[in-house]
């Protein structure tokens, strides 16, 4: 009996177990179909879910369904923006509430949620886009209930963001890395909801960044009344950065917005709340830190935040002779005083305040005061400040423990005082401003991770009421000196508007090497880093007058450069940019952008007496567009109009982008063709010249380039009396196809030809026509492969010598006969005959003309012919 039981039992758990399977795949399509109906009755926007699942085992012995990707997107007028999009959405629910109908509610106890984005937006019309939801339906008559109820106990979300962007106010605030979790019955009206939250905050206003990435820390227990919408601050503890804060009050729901009525207070008054308010990237452990004196924030919010109001509140930071010292480091801060008021006593958001009436401090004998006053904020905002005093850079790591790689030094010294409003630094208007005094920095050092250098001898900034003057920057980094001066036409408008950095500039350099300046890769034992890709700022807008002795580029020395360069939308124009190199001279005018994915520049190059040999060796860009390094010496003149793609890290050309023409002139040029495979075996196909004395004095050609490929132009050169037409294409990769054409007369065309013309006389010789002979160059520049058909111009010259000499023969012969009968005339025979016929036929002709030429070519040796013609 008991073995039956236990059989039976056995049975009823498998059967259970592959109901627990089974059962996510029989309800799946219902729980889509519950979800998908809620939503499009709740919603006016569109939405959408990658998938949905069920699983009996996750939360048992309760159900959890799983949403992921679930995305809202909003319609118009925010129409593409997403509102909320959820990398992973669980909600757990009772398993009975699987076995629902179509029409009953099922109840939801417990939400959590990964990777989740919520975007608010309002815009200028004061629109918010989280305004998506539908018109209240009425009941039906049947009484059906909504198909979703929320009884939540408990819900949690992880790595979430919220924006938080206002157009109308221009305030953008950011949280980001947000965490938080809370436990309570929301089916009870009244509950305690205990909470635990982190997150990283980001406060922007009028573009004016006012935090960054704030951590914030909260746990509280907060009470909720659901009918009055009322939640109060029970018990909390609150961190912002380490900074502690307790808070006290209530926040409401209203119908015109929310009613505040809090108070918050550090709950200590010791100096080390203040060090816990410097951002954590900078922090470090206030376990032993050794402080005097007090540091106190307290403050109130208090009123209605609607869409014309904003709560009354007063912020209090303060300290009084202050001081602290961390134990492994050698210097004290003290002196320390902190008054600062933030402060708004009618509800008007315009109407804040913000007064540092006060802020000062001292390390050894230097000390630094700061002011400021700032009003108005929300429409024109007034800004009056004050800076006085020194601060010894190498101080601050000895006072603090500064996560620098590499210890700054040097002597910041400020007396400058300030007054302007935003709308005249937005719109430029100067005479606005109203600035006065000088700032300094003498003797500062600073060296980055890759162990670049940076040393500021001198540099002396002077504000003027209308503008900023560089009165003096004198800096060395690595091989380079620079000595700059200037004036910056709207400092304010960059720091505080970003926008761009307008002014300019003048420059001089004894030596400036471009590497220095240029951004290389990281190097370790397991990886290199690829190097950074060099952009130009696109917050600058100016121009640079500069000259300098010596530019190092690449492998180049430049000597004597000056020019100007424009900085302007990510990029730079050369203006007259003169070097003196390779024995000549460059002169530039040009443009580099940075502003698309791919570096481009655009350049035209002037070139004048440069050597060829130094120029063709080291310039990679002319030894491909004309391999002639080491072949020809000289000097050369040339044009280039050139433009294509830029390498993103060390910006130099692309070779294989590159568009554009050359137009050259070579001077006092010599030929070094034993240095040349393809001269040496041009010249043992060609032996009618001798390529080492070809003179190229003034010769002018023109080439185009593009895609790889070199258009040379046909182009003569003369070489004693042979005249030659040369042009083709060459590519990058030194493939080659050219002809060459020559005029080339019958006397260079071998020993041969040179005997048959030493046999005619000096006016037939003189009648031989130039014969045309055309050579043609494949492969490459290192293994050429070369055909000519001077083979068949020397047989061309055989025939013309032959048809020659026969014609002479045969009017040699007709005028010996004719001789012969005059000689045989009778003495005294006056009588009129007609002239006798000559028994000298045509084939006799032909043998006499014969053995005449068979003379003349020395093929056969022949005794005078004596034979009497009867």
């Amino acid at each position: 009996m008991l073995k039956k039981v236990l059989k039976i039992i056995g049975i009823l758990v498998i059967l259970l177990v592959l109901t627990l399977f089974a059962a996510p795949f029989l309800f799946k399509d219902q729980i889509k179909a519950k979800i998908s109906q809620v939503i499009n009755e709740k919603v006016d926007a569109k939405v959408t879910f990658a998938e949905a699942d069920l699983s009996l085992f996750k939360n048992f012995p309760n159900a959890n369904v799983t949403l992921e990707k679930l995305v809202i997107i909003n319609k118009a007028p925010f129409e593409g923006d997403t509102l909320l999009s959820l990398g992973e959405l669980n909600l757990k629910m009772s398993i009975k509430e699987l076995f629902k109908g179509k029409n009953e509610a099922i109840v939801i106890d417990g939400i959590t949620s990964k990777n989740g984005l919520i975007n608010i937006i309002f815009n200028k019309d004061g629109l918010g886009n989280y305004d998506i939801a539908l018109k209240e339906k009425k009941t039906a008559a049947d009484g059906t209930s909504s198909p979703l109820s929320l009884k939540i106990q408990e819900y949690k979300i992880e790595n979430f963001k919220f924006r938080y962007i206002d157009e109308s106010s221009k305030i953008k605030m950011v949280v980001d890395s947000l965490n938080h979790e809370g436990t309570g019955d929301f089916a009870a009206q009244k509950l305690d909801l205990v909470t635990k939250s982190t997150a990283k905050i980001s406060l922007d206003m009028e573009q004016v960044n006012y935090m960054k990435n704030v951590a914030l820390t909260l746990d509280a227990v907060l009470g909720i009344d659901l009918e009055k919408s009322k939640y109060t601050f029970k018990e909390n503890k609150a961190l912002i950065n380490q900074l502690p804060l307790e808070f006290d009050g209530f926040i409401q729901m209203v119908e015109a917005g929310q009613q505040y009525d809090l108070k918050f207070k550090t709950p200590t008054s010791s100096f080390k709340n203040f060090l816990g308010i410097i951002p954590a990237a900078y922090a470090s452990r206030l376990d032993n830190v050794k402080t005097t004196g007090d540091f106190t924030v307290a403050g109130f919010a208090k009123g209605l935040y609607s869409d014309t109001t904003v709560p009354k509140f007063n912020i209090e930071i303060a300290s009084h002779n202050a001081s602290f010292k961390y134990p492994d480091l050698p210097k004290t801060v003290q002196n320390i005083i902190i008054d600062t008021k933030i402060t708004n006593e009618t509800g008007i958001l315009n109407d804040t305040y913000v007064n540092i009436d006060q802020l000062s401090f001292k390390i050894d004998q230097d000390v630094f005061n700061a002011k400021a006053n700032i009003k108005n904020i929300t429409q024109n905002a007034l800004v009056d400040a004050m800076l006085k005093g020194t601060i010894n850079l190498s101080n601050l790591s000895k006072a603090y423990p500064i996560k620098l790689d590499k210890p700054l030094s040097g002597i910041l010294k400020a007396d400058v005082t300030t007054k302007f409003d935003m709308q005249s630094v937005e719109k430029s208007q100067y005479e606005n401003i109203n600035n006065a005094g000088t700032m300094s920095l003498s003797g500062f050092q600073y060296a980055d991770e890759n162990g670049k250098t940076m040393n500021i001898s001198t540099a002396i900034v002077q504000f003027n009421p209308s503008q900023v003057n560089l009165k003096e920057l004198n800096a060395t980094t690595g091989k380079s000196d620079i000595s700059v001066t200037g004036i910056l036409e709207n400092f304010y408008g960059f720091i505080f508007r970003n926008q761009e950095l307008k002014g300019n500039f003048y420059m001089n350099s004894k030596q400036l090497a471009i590497d220095d300046f240029m951004t290389t890769g990281e190097t370790t034992k397991t990886k290199t880093k690829k190097a950074d890709a060099m952009k130009i700022p696109a917050f600058l807008n100016c121009t640079l007058t500069a000259k300098a002795t010596t530019v190092l580029y690449d492998n180049l020395t430049l000597k004597d450069v000056s020019g100007k360069l424009i900085v302007k939308d990510e990029k730079v124009t050369l203006e007259n940019v003169k070097t003196s190199i390779f024995g000549g001279t460059i002169a530039v005018n040009g443009a580099v952008s940075t502003k698309g994915k791919t570096p481009v520049f655009n350049m035209d190059l002037r070139l004048n007496q440069v050597d060829i040999a130094q120029s063709f060796n080291q310039l990679d860009l002319l030894k491909k567009i004309a391999p002639i390094s080491g072949i020809i010496n000289g000097k050369l003149n040339s044009s280039i109009k050139l433009n294509g793609n830029l390498d993103a890290t060390a910006l130099t050309p692309d070779l294989k982008t590159l568009t554009g023409d050359l137009l050259g002139q070579l001077l006092s040029t010599t030929v070094n063709s034993t240095n040349s495979t393809l001269l040496t075996a041009l010249g043992a196909n060609l032996k009618f010249i001798d390529l080492s004395k070809i003179n190229l004095n003034d010769l002018k050609a023109a080439v185009t380039f593009k895609d790889g490929k070199v258009n040379v132009k046909p182009f003569d050169i003369k070489y004693k009396d042979i005249k030659a037409t040369i042009g083709g294409t060459h590519g990058f990769d030194q493939s080659m196809n050219y002809n060459l054409k020559f005029d080339v007369p019958a006397k260079y065309l071998g020993s041969e030809a040179n005997a048959l013309i030493a046999k005619l006389s000096a006016a037939d010789a003189a009648k031989l026509e130039s014969f045309p002979i055309n050579a043609v160059l494949v492969g490459n520049f290192t293994n050429p492969k070369i055909t000519t058909d001077i083979n068949s111009a020397v047989a061309k010259l055989t025939t013309q010598l032959i048809n020659q000499q026969k014609d002479r023969l045969v009017k040699q012969g007709t005028s010996a006969l004719t001789d012969y009968i005059n000689k045989n005339k009778k003495p005294g025979d006056t009588t009129k005959t007609a002239t006798p016929k000559i028994p000298v036929t045509k084939e006799e002709v032909k043998s006499k003309a014969a053995a005449l030429l068979n003379g003349f070519f020395n093929k056969k040796s022949k005794a005078a012919d004596t034979t009497k013609v009867n």
